[in-house]
């Protein structure tokens, strides 16, 4: 029974599954907060190019 238990708290092989999974998480938060920036920066610049275009299409 003692050498069960002791194996069973030896075991890594779940751990390794887990640490994955954080790594996963963390590079999906870190995705989603650049590509939120950029998706910012690129609305910004796209609303200044047809500020621009409107502006130089009026006579």
């Amino acid at each position: 029974m003692f050498g069960t238990v002791k194996a069973f708290f030896n075991d890594e092989s779940g751990a390794t599954a887990i640490e994955y999974g954080l790594i996963a998480a963390l590079v999906s938060v870190a995705a989603i907060a650049a590509l939120t920036t950029m998706g910012d920066e690129l609305q910004n610049m796209f609303g200044r190019v047809g500020t621009e275009l409107k502006t130089a299409s009026t006579p």
